[in-house]
């Protein structure tokens, strides 16, 4: 653990590598140095398709030579390199949908079918799961205090049949209780971990060796879930008490929402997490409400109390545009909310929630709703839009899933069970 404020030279660090990494990679590569591409990128975690403009390596050195020779070389400055390819993605993202236009019944999408594989285990219950910004690497931990990185084209190479890949890059011990979320950094090499124990923990995954975090936040109570903020400068706690916790990460202060959102607050945050651009965040409670606080003045802007009539919002997350919130309750609903205007816009019926804390996520195009029914232990699909029931698989866990996790980037979830297990979800060929 860093006692001092290292974590803005660390996260530094791990970004110039990571981009050092990647220039290098398509450096080879570009000039047909395939093996040695190949075998640079398996090392470093790099994806061997990078895009980086041909020779940019050669115009960075010849820069910097120029720069050394005239004297004027003094500190490496991150604006001439290339943005950080860690948190990035290439990928073409969809229109803002506007989940307030009421569709004709009948007009469903179906989702294809996905199949499933069992990747590892934890010695207990799996308790959560997180993929990184860009896609290339997902985490679970567990009930037993663990905490397992996997590289996602690596996953696809086992499934694919390749008997020398090995999806699972990393494992971090450093917790003294049960793991409830994972989060991590948008644009740097650092897992991020709250558990039971009331602590925080930062691990740098760019470090092959390291199996303890490096940094930790001592909270004073449980911590059930944390969320970056974009930038990276600041991380969001919901804890047992009912009042958001705002951490910066270089200084360990700890920040208060400005003003007391109203007086039934009362109950622990089951899941906060912050929108696409940081303005707003959000908290889902025990006791019944979701409340949306100003991302700058942390102050509550909203309360949607009773959201899920009686019952307790187990999860809260903003669509990419931020103008709705999807939420997950123990009343055995799923629903759609306008933040702008606070109402309700679409529910989601026919997924039973009765004891687990689950959650209900959207796929990574926001065009379908996914979550879990631990009734019939099978993963239900909705068209986001239309609210149609469109697919029911069977979760091939031997007992209900705890969480389910999409990635942002493609078609891909993974689910984590009571059974120990941690299952990969892709479309079937």
């Amino acid at each position: 653990m860093v006692n001092s404020g290292d974590l803005d030279q660390t996260l530094q660090d791990g970004n110039i590598f990571r981009q050092l990494n990647a220039l290098i990679v398509a450096h080879l590569r570009h000039h047909n140095l395939s093996q040695a591409a190949s075998t640079v990128a398996s090392a470093t975690m790099t994806p061997l398709d990078i895009e980086v403009p041909p020779n940019r390596l050669l115009e960075l050195v010849a820069k910097g030579l120029a720069a050394e020779n005239n004297g004027t070389l003094r500190d490496l400055s991150s604006s001439v390199l290339l943005p950080c390819s860690y948190g990035s993605t290439t990928t073409t993202r969809t229109a803002s949908i506007d989940f307030s236009v009421t569709h004709v019944k009948g007009s469903s999408k179906t989702i294809p079918k996905h199949e499933s594989k069992t990747l590892s285990e934890h010695k207990s219950v799996v308790r959560c799961a997180r993929f990184s910004p860009d896609g290339m690497f997902f985490a679970t931990g567990g009930a037993d205090t663990s905490i397992k990185l996997f590289e996602v084209p690596k996953v696809k190479q086992m499934i694919s049949g390749d008997t020398q890949a090995r999806p699972l890059i990393r494992t971090f011990y450093d917790h003294a209780e049960p793991l409830n979320d994972l989060d991590f950094h948008p644009r740097s090499t650092i897992l991020v971990s709250s558990a039971k124990d009331n602590c925080i923990k930062f691990f740098d995954f760019s470090k092959t060796t390291a199996k303890r975090a490096f940094k930790v936040f001592q909270d004073t109570h449980n911590v059930r879930s944390i969320s970056f903020h974009p930038s990276g400068e600041f991380l969001l706690a919901g804890t047992d008490h009912p009042i958001p916790h705002l951490y910066d990460v270089n200084t360990y202060q700890c920040f208060l929402p400005s003003n007391v959102p109203d007086s039934g607050v009362n109950g622990a945050i089951n899941q906060v997490r912050y929108s696409s651009t940081g303005s707003i965040y959000v908290t889902a409670s025990k006791d019944g409400a979701i409340r949306l606080y100003d991302g700058v003045s942390a102050k509550c802007i909203r309360s949607i109390s009773g959201a899920h009539g009686k019952s307790e919002v187990t999860s809260a997350v903003f669509t990419k545009d931020q103008r709705f919130v999807l939420s997950s309750g123990k009343d055995f609903t799923v629903k759609l909310w306008e933040v702008g205007s606070g109402r309700m816009v679409k529910e989601y019926l026919g997924a039973k929630r009765i004891k687990l804390r689950s959650q209900a996520i959207f796929n990574e195009t926001e065009e379908f709703v996914i979550s879990i029914d631990e009734a019939s232990n099978e993963v239900v699909t909705w068209d986001a839009r239309t609210a149609e029931k469109v697919a029911r698989w069977p979760s091939n866990h031997n007992g209900t899933p705890r969480w389910i996790e999409h990635s942002p980037v493609e078609s891909v979830f993974v689910t984590c069970g009571t059974d120990r297990s941690i299952r990969f979800w892709k479309e079937s060929v």
